[in-house]
């Protein structure tokens, strides 16, 4: 695992080799072993390394033989054994046992359709003296972050992480607009967008082409989930495959000529993992969790029963739920506004696993592809209410019963009717929009200034997901949800949290619920396979009956939180205030000044729950406070 950047320009110019150890030096967290420049007339490549197999070669920027081909790579390809195996009779000798050359190799032979043959988690940059061309790619789930952006004219920067691009001297920060509708919607901005002018995210599954002679730059996707549900096979055999599929995604996971571990939160998909590397290990899995004092966000007695149960090395920490000193931190990890506040305890655990283990596995990706969100139970229930009313009637029907209904965040889930009735008024891809948003289209209308909202000139995040919707390719209504996800909050929350809270300790962490065959696979599979009734991850829960204790298998949902409700009328009170009515918040043209104090004295009154939109506004505020 490693972190590159570097610069593209015209075959007249050599990059500064200067410039570019600033651009890697922003980035040592993510590579802390090594580093190492190229630079020719059109390119330079930089990288920062983190040895995890072949940890005494492997250096980079790597190049070819016939010093045609050069790399810089960050991430993992677990099938470079077979790779390098179709290479070597096609007279290919190999002076490392690492992945980085067999990439380099397979390009070399093949050139940019060598991606489709890679398994595994990677964004790379190429320069081709043959072509004069550089390639770039980045992994089909964006597991790793590729950014990228013009500067000037015929050249552009390419790094790991924003800081990369931003320690340029000749960066601008100048923001879009637009992701400010996205953050404040989302908790993100979304792909292939930043918040910044210009400045862009390559979307997973997509490459993209730079003719040195023209300055052409051509992006491409090589490869996109197809949610079919076309598999013919019964129930019994999708469970079994499932079993089979899951474990050998695993498994080749387990390669590191270093420490390896796995995150254990005694949640289905970690305790899967586990499971299977347990089965697959003669030694004791390295495994770990931490804990809260407070029970609402405790589930280390159900990490401690998986860890008994496979006899793993497990350790273990409780972290005080008023533990918010990672708050200032925060927007120096993630460099453009990000408001999961579940980045706290991921960046805890994996402080926490780094001082045993360099890689660690965890069970992120679960919920996306086997709808484990409660959201989807709830989704598809009003679904089923929508197709039995015409829309005719549907709209003004609901919508009038979401105005008149009472907003009662005090109130049990079951008679919070006002998001329901609200919902229903919506089309299906419109409901789960307004479900998921922080600020939902009311709110972010009283909190955007007039100013704000001329810039925007009618833009709503919403188009992403429509556009997402469309391009599923599919008419049911959970698989297009399951890809609006994947191609969203997987990449732009839940993948970006963990990207960076791990690799801010150089700590390489693996995902096999996200292998991408995998992921194919489980997307053939009928959606009463992964949703039914009220049971989401059906068949992976049912896969796993007799290997995990039913009380683990069929528990509510916890989540990863933070108790960010007290903390805004306790603790931090006179902190959020300080925050969201900051000068620079108030100066920055963006907010009306009156809702801000709203949203402010509705929760700490106990009126309103705004944690959520509060933490929203204070991580826009650390962010602001960077913008010098």
């Amino acid at each position: 695992m490693c972190g590159i950047a570097g610069i593209i320009t015209s075959l007249d110019r050599k990059p500064d080799q200067a410039i570019i150890k600033k651009m890697t030096d922003a980035i040592i967290h993510r590579g802390p072993d090594e580093s190492g420049i190229y630079v020719t007339n059109g390119a330079g490549l930089g990288h920062r390394r983190l040895s995890i197999i072949d940890i005494k070669s492997g250096q980079q920027p790597m190049t070819t033989t016939d010093q045609e081909v050069t790399i810089v790579y960050n991430g993992e390809i677990y099938n470079f054994n077979e790779i390098r195996a179709e290479l070597e009779p096609k007279g290919y000798h190999f002076k490392t046992r690492c992945d980085t050359e067999v990439i380099l190799n397979a390009y070399h032979a093949w050139g940019p359709d060598s991606v489709k043959r890679f398994r595994g988690m990677f964004a790379y940059v190429i320069y081709d003296n043959r072509t004069k061309k550089v390639f770039m790619a980045r992994d089909r789930l964006g597991i790793k972050p590729l950014f990228y952006t013009p500067i000037g004219k015929q050249t552009i920067l390419f790094g790991s992480e924003l800081k990369a691009l931003t320690a340029h001297p000749d960066f601008i920060k100048n923001m879009r607009k637009e992701g400010l509708e996205d953050y404040f919607s989302l908790g993100y901005v979304a792909e292939p967008y930043t918040i910044y002018e210009n400045v862009f995210k390559l979307e997973p599954g997509y490459s993209i082409i730079i003719d040195l002679q023209t300055g052409q730059l051509s992006k491409s996707q090589y490869w996109n989930v197809q949610f079919t549900g076309d598999y013919k096979g019964s129930f019994e055999d999708a469970c079994k495959e499932l079993q089979e599929r899951t474990r050998e995604a695993v498994k080749i996971r387990m390669v590191a000529d270093v420490p390896l571990g796995a995150f254990l939160s005694g949640g289905v998909d970690s305790s899967a993992v586990v499971a299977d590397m347990a089965d697959l290990n003669d030694e004791p899995v390295n495994s770990c969790s931490i804990g809260f004092s407070d029970p609402r966000y405790n589930e280390t007695d159900y990490a401690l029963q998986v860890a008994h149960q496979y006899k793993t090395n497990h350790w273990t920490r409780e972290i005080d739920p008023n533990d918010y000193s990672l708050v200032d931190k925060l927007i120096d990890i993630y460099d453009e506004p990000y408001a999961d506040s579940s980045a706290l305890p991921t960046y805890r655990v994996c402080e926490l696993a780094r001082e045993k283990v360099i890689v660690a596995l965890s069970g992120d990706g679960g919920d996306e592809n086997l709808a484990g969100y409660r959201r989807y139970q709830l989704q598809m229930m009003e679904e089923k209410i929508r197709s039995i009313f015409p829309a005719s009637i549907r709209k003004p029907l609901f919508g009038t019963l979401g105005k008149l209904y009472p907003k009662a965040d005090w109130a049990p889930r079951f008679l919070r009717a006002k998001t329901t009735f609200q919902g229903l008024a919506r089309d299906h891809i419109e409901s789960y929009f307004h479900g998921v948003s922080i600020f939902d289209g009311n709110m972010r209308n009283k909190l955007f200034s007039q100013n704000l909202k001329n810039d925007l000139q009618g833009y709503n995040a919403l188009n992403i997901f429509k556009e997402f919707g469309a391009a599923s390719g599919s008419d049911d209504p959970l698989s297009i949800l399951q890809y609006i996800d994947i191609k969203t909050y997987l990449v732009g929350d839940i993948l970006t949290k963990v990207d960076r809270a791990s690799m801010a300790h150089s700590l390489e962490v693996r995902v096999p619920l996200l292998d991408h065959k995998l992921v194919e696979w489980i997307a053939t599979l009928p959606s009463d396979f992964k949703l039914r009734g009220n049971e989401g991850k059906y068949i992976f829960k049912k896969s796993l009956e007799g290997r995990l204790p039913n009380d683990i298998l069929y528990r509510p949902k916890m989540g990863f939180g933070v108790p960010l409700g007290n903390w805004f009328r306790n603790e931090l009170k006179d902190n959020i205030r300080q925050a969201v009515l900051s000068e620079r918040m108030l100066d920055s043209g963006f907010f009306d000044a009156d809702y801000l104090h709203d949203l402010l004295d509705l929760h700490q009154s106990g009126r309103r729950d705004n944690s959520a939109p509060l933490w929203t506004l204070m991580m826009f505020d650390q962010f602001l406070s960077r913008q010098v």
